[in-house]
Parts: structure tokens; sequence; C-alpha cells
């Protein structure tokens, strides 16, 4: 059936070495786990932490956000199989173009670039919102018609045309902004931890684990799928609010996928991006809860800010200037994370060009900086319009719709491809195969489910406009239809074996 045609791992692995769709290998795994926590931390510690608490599990938000790292490790297991054993860029299209076919390729790539370039839209709005207060703690008034809410947030455009021309530069000269500014975030993390330990008021901390409460039930378009379904009551607090916090904090942790999409950047993919990729996933897990116990201990749960717990907590306390500090590292914070989205839905659309499947021109990298400088500003430029013009809103958890699906046919991949290809040889593999991968795919469709009704319809609207793209020109454009897959493999056979 050539809807469910697959690309093989020799195929994949000979098309990246095509002359003018080559990418330079300059990444290590200290490179891979900064590049993996600038994007896990940013919004999330910042805002999803109050928010949880307050209103969903109190002080018990910190075993919320031990199950959701739960969760989201096994999904990343996954990943970093994946990622070893075929090193090259896009990350779960690349994966899944090898297992489960052209179709469900191309609906991966599609829900990737969804994630990512309304990830970092809808972070680059953030940032303009946290830079209006910082600025307003230090004196200066932004104009209010051009800033966040506005007919044209300046800020954000800025932001991103900023980023952009940085990441068409090259990577390496990315990351090591990158760096600098992860260095940053971390240390205000690490200050918000240690500053907030002399104001924790143990009280504050009981009860642990909030009695039960009867949530607010949701109506019309909002309400999520699975109430809808099995017409179940919500709750907060209890052991059912640490679920439903679960399901919120999980967002917070979405990010390190990204670090997939650099694998053929990397300098030894085979041992640096399982590295990179469940390393940042076990530093975040630990900033986030400490962040989370020392908030709900210097602040009683339902006091908390929703919109800026960490920096309201320092104001609560008479600590003004400490709060002014947190604003300066979110700002710095949401940098990393909206340049790290924009460079991995620039390397997934770029491995998709590379197949065909979108304008193969988009694709070509510059001579001098390694870099797919054309499909940058493309993507740049689209990021750029929909942050600064569009209100963003309950369009967020399309982002979260369009990674769960991408991380629930990762995890049902790696069990089909250890059937279909048990010669590859794998520098990491994912241990309980396949109960594991399949325990993250019914883990990742259980939050999915939990998606307003809202949320599911745009999606399919989405998915429409992207069936629409590949029957209209993908399918026949691609490489396994045309037959330039063998000249490709042929190509570029002497350089792999020479690298062998």
């Amino acid at each position: 059936m050539t809807l469910l045609r697959t690309k093989s791992i020799e195929q994949t692995l000979a098309a990246s070495e095509e002359e003018g769709h080559r990418l330079k290998r300059r990444l290590s795994a200290l490179d891979l786990t900064v590049f993996g926590v600038g994007v896990i931390i940013g919004a999330g510690i910042f805002t999803v932490t109050g928010k949880a608490a307050q209103q969903y599990a109190g002080p018990s938000i910190a075993l919320s956000f031990v199950i959701g790292a739960i969760v989201c490790g096994l999904a990343a297991l996954c990943y970093a199989e994946f990622a070893s054993t075929v090193p090259i860029s896009g990350s779960a299209y690349t994966f899944s173009y090898a297992t489960l076919g052209e179709l469900i390729a191309w609906i991966i790539g599609w829900d990737l670039l969804l994630e990512m370039m309304l990830g970092a839209s809808v972070v680059a709005q953030s940032w303009s919102e946290y830079l209006v207060t910082l600025l307003g703690q230090l004196g200066v008034t932004w104009p209010a018609s051009l800033g966040p809410g506005s007919h044209f947030d300046l800020l954000a455009f800025l932001l991103i045309a900023a980023l952009t021309v940085l990441v068409a530069i090259g990577i390496k000269e990315s990351l090591r902004v990158n760096l600098v500014l992860v260095g940053v975030k971390v240390f205000i993390v690490l200050f918000v931890i240690v500053a907030g330990l002399f104001y924790v008021k143990r009280e504050n901390w009981s009860p642990f684990i909030p009695p039960s409460q009867p949530g607010k039930a949701a109506s019309g378009l909002s309400t999520p799928l699975i109430q809808l379904a099995t017409g179940m009551t919500p709750a907060t607090f209890g052991v059912l609010g640490i679920m439903a916090g679960a399901a919120i904090v999980f967002f917070a942790y979405i990010g390190f996928d990204v670090v997939a999409t650099t694998a053929e950047e990397a300098k030894n993919p085979k041992r640096d991006l399982p590295i990179g990729i469940i390393g940042s996933l076990i530093i975040c897990t630990i900033l986030y809860m400490a962040v989370s116990l020392v908030i709900t201990g210097m602040v009683h749960y339902p006091d908390i800010d929703p919109k800026a717990a960490l920096a309201s907590a320092f104001i609560d306390v008479g600590r003004p200037g400490f709060a002014t500090l947190v604003s300066a590292g979110a700002v710095a914070g949401l940098t990393t994370v909206v340049m790290t989205l924009m460079i991995g839905a620039t390397r997934v659309t770029f491995a998709m060009s590379r197949d065909r499947l979108l304008p193969p021109s988009l694709g070509q990298t510059h001579p001098r900086t390694g870099t797919p400088v054309r499909l940058t500003i493309i993507i740049g430029t689209l990021i750029a319009l929909i942050a600064s013009l569009t209100p963003i809103g309950k369009l967020e958890e399309m982002v979260n719709i369009g990674t769960l699906s991408a991380f629930m046919l990762v995890s049902l991949a790696i069990p089909v491809l250890r059937k279909r290809r048990p010669d590859l040889k794998r520098s990491f593999r994912v241990p309980g195969n396949p109960v594991v991968p399949w325990l993250s795919a019914l883990f990742c469709f259980y939050l999915i489910l939990n998606l307003s009704i809202e949320t599911w319809l745009r999606f399919v609207i989405w998915m429409v406009l992207g069936f629409a793209i590949y029957f209209l020109y993908s399918r026949s454009h691609s490489r396994l239809e045309t037959g330039d897959e063998a000249g490709a493999l042929e190509a570029g056979m002497p350089q792999m074996l020479d690298e062998s």
C-alpha cells in the first residue's frame, strides 16, 4: 500500500549525506543537554507551577511533577532509542517514516510543525508580557498599543526577528547564546530555591494533600473529551487533584523531543543523544520539584498568584527586589524556549523537504553556515506574524495535542522497528520492551482525552489542511514515488562507508 510505504534506515542515512542537504555535526553531549534544559525550563516553571498548585493539588503538586516526569520519561526512553539508532534530523517524523509508513510520517511531521511553530508563538507572547512587567519594575513604561494584547505586539515580533537571524547564522552560534541564557535561567531557579528556603513556613505544607473537592464542570466546547464520553465529575485536590495536576504540569516537560530534531548535528549521536534527552529531563524534574516545594512553603496554596507565582511569592514576603530578579530570569528563560522551538521547527521541515514531501528548494543548506537559511527565514516570518498579530488564548492546547500525538506514535513505533529490523545496532534500548512503549502510548492517549472538544475540532481542521497538501503535492513528489531515493542511496553510501 503506497500510503504506508516505508523508507529504509539505509535510505534515510544516505539522504543525509547528499550534497547541499547536509547538516554539520558540531554538537556535544553537553550542548544537547543544555539545549534540552533550555527548552524545557520556560513558561512551565514560571507560570504552570503556581496555577497547578493553587487550583488542583496544593503542596502535593510536587507529587504531580513526579508523575508527570514518569509519564514523560517513558516517552523520552523511546525517543532516546530512536534518535541514537536513526541519528537523522526530523525527530519523530524521521523515526515513523522508517517504521509506520509515509502517511503516518507526514501526519507526525505536520503535528510537530504545529507544536513547535505555535509553541514558539505562545511563548514569545509570554516573553513580551514578562518583559513589560520587568520594564515596569525598573520604572520604564512600554506603550500599551505596541505591547502584549494589542493589535500588534512589537516586542514579540522583534524577539522572533532577532532569533531568526541568530538561528540562520549557525547551530553552534545559536547554542552558544543558548548556553549563556540557560546559565542565567538555571541561576535564577536555584536562587528561588535557596533564597525561598529562608521564607518557608512548614504550616503552609499542612495538609500536604488537601481534602478532595468537587471541581467545576466545563460546558460546551470547553468540555474535556473524556468528560463528555464518560460523564465523570471533575475533582480538585486529593488523589484525583494530584492526577489532574500531573496532566497540567506534564506540559511543563514538553521540549525534550526537540533535542531529537538535532540528531544529525550531534558529533557522536549514538552516545550523546540519549545523554542529552534523558539528562535534560532528569535535571528539570529535580528543579521543578524543588521550586514547587519552596513556593507552596512560602505562600499558602490558596493565595498563590497563578500568573506569576515565583515573583509574587517574593513580593508577598517583602522582597520586591528579588521579584525583579526573578522577572529578569523569566525573560532570559523564555528566550531560550522560543529559540529552541524555532530550531526544532526548521529541522523537521528540513527533513520533510529533503524527502520531497515539501519543495526540495526549501531544504538547501547554506555552504558557509551549514543551515537551511531559506527555510529558517520562512519559519521565522510565520512565527513572528502569529506571535505579534494573533490572540493565542486557548490555542495553547493545540501545542499539547500535537506533541502528545507524536509521543504516542513514536512509542508505538519502537516495538514495530524491533520486530522489523532486529539487525540494527542500537546503542540505547528501551528497557521492558514492548510493555514500556505501550504504557507510554497509553498514558499519552489518556492525556489527549483530557483536552477540550474545541481543541479537538481545531486539530481536525489542521489535519484536514495537512491531508490536502499531502494528497495534492507530497504523495506524487515523494522520493519514494519518483525513484530519486535510489540515487540518494548510491550517492550517500561512500560517505557512510568512510564514517564506518
